[in-house]
């Protein structure tokens, strides 16, 4: 199973949150995790307000 660290290992690489990542850690969200896996989600939401990494749903509706 896929864990939360893992979706925001692969945005942190590319820079790049998908629509299908977001609806995954929205899933993954709902489920029991660990405190690494927490780390890694406040880790992925303090990149994406400073802009290192872009949200592809932000993109569609035209939010910067």
């Amino acid at each position: 199973m896929t864990r939360i660290r893992d979706v925001v290992q692969k945005a942190l690489a590319t820079g790049y949150l998908t629509v299908e990542a977001e609806n995954q850690l929205r899933q993954l969200l709902t489920t029991r995790y660990d405190l690494e896996d927490f780390n890694a989600f406040m880790t992925l939401q303090e990149a994406a307000m400073i802009g290192k990494v872009k949200q592809e749903s932000r993109e569609r509706c035209g939010i910067k």
